[in-house]
C-alpha cells in the first residue's frame, strides 16, 4: 500500500543519502522525502492510487496517459507465455527501465534548469510522500530547510543564496533519489503475491513480463496483516534508526542512563 512504499522510500533514501555524499540533517532529509515521494510514482498506472488522485484532473490525465502507454507497451512486447492481460497496472511503471530513465531525465532536468528545476522536483517528491505519510514529512523536511539556512548563514550573503546554494549541491543527486524511489517501490511489489515485472524485458522462461516474487510460502497479501503489523512497523523504525546521528544519541542516552543507574 501507499503508506509501505513511502516509508520504505524514506528508508532507504537514508541509507543511499550517505553514499552520495550526503551527510547532514539539512541534506538527508530533503533526499530521503524525495525518495519517499517517487516511491509512490509508479502507481500512476492505478487511477485509484494516491498518486493518481494526488492533484485530481491533472494527474488524473497523467494517470490515463501512464496506462495507454503502458497497455501498448505490453502489447507490443509481451512474449509467447506472458498471461492475456491490459498491460497497465504494475507493468511499464514498475520496472528498472522506468525508474533508470526517469532517474536521467530529471538529473539532465536538474544539471540544464538549476535550483529551481530541482525545488520543482523535490516538491513533487514531497507532496507525494505528505500525500502517503501525513504533515510530519513535510515539517520535517521544512525543519531541514530552516537548519540549512541558518547553519550555512554567512556575513554577506542572503538566505535565498544559502538556500540556492543548499538546492544546487542536492541538484546533481536529485535523480538518484527519483530512480531509488521507484526501484524500491518495485521491490516492495515483489514481496506480494502478485509480484512485478520489474526485469523487463528480459525475457524469462519465454515471459517478457516475468513477475518477480519470492517463493510462495514467504509472499504476502497486499494490505493484509504481515504488511500493516510486520512490515510497516520494521519501516518506521528503520526510518528513525537511519537519520544522521540517531544511533549514536540513543547509544549516548543509554550510556547515560546506565552511568545514572550506577551511581544510585
Amino acid at each position: 500500500m501507499g503508506r509501505s512504499h513511502a516509508l520504505s522510500g524514506w528508508a532507504a533514501g537514508l541509507a543511499v543519502a550517505p553514499l552520495v555524499g550526503l551527510t547532514t540533517i539539512a541534506e538527508v532529509v530533503p533526499f530521503a522525502a524525495a525518495t519517499a515521494g517517487y516511491a509512490l510514482l509508479p502507481d500512476l498506472d492505478h487511477p485509484g492510487a494516491g498518486a493518481s488522485r494526488l492533484l485530481g484532473p491533472i494527474t488524473g490525465f497523467v494517470s490515463n496517459v501512464v496506462r495507454a502507454f503502458s497497455s501498448l507497451l505490453y502489447s507490443l512486447t509481451k512474449g509467447p507465455r506472458d498471461e492475456d492481460s491490459t498491460g497497465q497496472h504494475r507493468h511499464a511503471s514498475h520496472t528498472l527501465a522506468a525508474a533508470i530513465g526517469l532517474g536521467f531525465a530529471t538529473s539532465s532536468a536538474g544539471a540544464a534548469g538549476g535550483w529551481r528545476a530541482v525545488l520543482a522536483v523535490a516538491l513533487v517528491g514531497l507532496l507525494l510522500a505528505a500525500d502517503a505519510l501525513g504533515d510530519w514529512v513535510v515539517t520535517l523536511v521544512l525543519a531541514a530547510g530552516a537548519w540549512t539556512i541558518a547553519g550555512t548563514w554567512l556575513p554577506g550573503e542572503s538566505a535565498v543564496h544559502n538556500l540556492h546554494s543548499g538546492l544546487d549541491g542536492i541538484g546533481k543527486w536529485i535523480g538518484v533519489a527519483v530512480a531509488v524511489g521507484m526501484f524500491v517501490h518495485c521491490l516492495g511489489d515483489s514481496l506480494t503475491r502478485s509480484g512485478c515485472p520489474w526485469l523487463w524485458p528480459l525475457p524469462i522462461g519465454g515471459e517478457t513480463w516475468y513477475e518477480i516474487r519470492l517463493p510462495r510460502p514467504l509472499r504476502f497479501r497486499t494490505g493484509g496483516w504481515v504488511e500493516n503489523l510486520l512490515i510497516v512497523p520494521v519501516l518506521v523504525v528503520a526510518g528513525v534508526l537511519l537519520l544522521p546521528g540517531a544511533i549514536q544519541f540513543l547509544v549516548d542516552v543509554f550510556d547515560a542512563v546506565g552511568v545514572s543507574v550506577a551511581r544510585r
